[in-house]
């Protein structure tokens, strides 16, 4: 197994596919850094030189992916709650945040949305409390 950035690359996968174990890069990212670093897709990764596993590794650490991306998703969902828009607020609910319906079907946004917020200790919608006067008066006005 090659080990790059902190991820086991399988010996007997197609490089392009091997690619795809990083978190960010998808199918079409895979084979464009192929393209770029003249890979053969049929090569495998045990028959990859070390020349080319020097290039692969030093183009990957200027990309964003794994805790950095991770981390960066993170942070714009936080925004978006601290501001207090409706973004935010859909996140906080975890509920659909881009316009889908949710009279029938919201159960992936509540599984996806949920998991930057809920899981990660930020449960409680971060707004400033509001004392039970503040409560009472908006019932009635």
């Amino acid at each position: 197994m090659l080990h790059l950035l902190g991820v086991n690359l399988p010996d007997r996968k197609l490089v392009s596919t091997a690619l795809q174990y990083f978190y960010g890069i998808g199918e079409p990212t895979a084979m464009k850094l192929c393209k770029n670093l003249s890979i053969p897709p049929t090569i495998k990764v045990a028959e990859l030189s070390e020349v080319q596993v020097n290039e692969l590794t030093n183009t990957l650490a200027n990309m964003t992916i794994e805790t950095d991306l991770k981390r960066q998703v993170r942070e714009h969902v936080m925004h978006h709650r601290n501001i207090n828009n409706y973004i935010g607020k859909r996140h906080a609910m975890s509920l659909p945040v881009r316009g889908q319906r949710t009279r029938n079907n919201a159960k992936n946004a509540k599984k996806l949305n949920g998991r930057w917020v809920q899981r990660r200790g930020y449960s409680v919608w971060t707004q400033v409390q509001q004392t039970p006067l503040n409560s009472f008066l908006e019932k009635f006005m």
